[in-house]
């Protein structure tokens, strides 16, 4: 992956929002655009790290640290968010805090057409699911929109999706 230089420390303010908003649980499927998070994440011994075996998975994950007394985060690509689609009604119906912190595919520069038909419904589907949608497309708006996710999210008991464009996570280049 070929990341603007700029937009090297944004994954680091991220970091620290979740630290602040007292983040406990991170679930995630690997993914290279959340690769510097979840690497702090893991790093962290205050912060449980879960990887799950497909995103769903990370919507009961929220449910129950709530339900437990704890808050927790949900990493994933845009394609994953398919995967959720089912689960996302658990969240709208049961009202818990659900924070999705979203890397998009399939938009500016995507080499890869299987990536577009999913990245091109992210956020009319997270608006359907009545989240609560900020779209960060530059380094210096990550940090304000995330704030503003976490409040709505643990402030309000909603839906939140913070959406990382693919611009600012830089053109994914394919090498063998």
């Amino acid at each position: 992956m070929n990341a603007p230089a700029a937009a090297i420390d944004w994954p680091d303010q991220l970091y620290a929002t979740l630290k602040r908003a007292g983040i406990r649980q991170v679930g995630y499927v690997p993914d290279a655009g959340h690769a510097r998070l979840i690497d702090r994440v893991r790093a962290d011994p205050d912060i449980h790290d879960v990887v799950l075996t497909t995103e769903e998975e990370g919507i009961a994950l929220a449910a129950g640290a709530w339900l437990g007394g704890q808050r927790a985060v949900l990493l994933m690509q845009s394609s994953g968010v398919g995967n959720c689609i089912n689960m996302l009604s658990l969240a709208r119906s049961c009202r818990f805090p659900l924070l999705m912190m979203i890397t998009m595919r399939g938009e500016w520069e995507e080499f890869n057409p299987w990536q577009q038909p999913m990245g091109s419904i992210v956020e009319p589907v997270m608006k359907l699911s009545e989240a609560e949608v900020y779209r960060a497309t530059r380094p210096e708006e990550v940090e304000g929109l995330a704030e503003r996710a976490v409040q709505h999210v643990f402030g309000d008991e909603r839906i939140a999706a913070l959406i990382l464009s693919q611009q600012l996570i830089g053109k994914k280049v394919w090498v063998k």
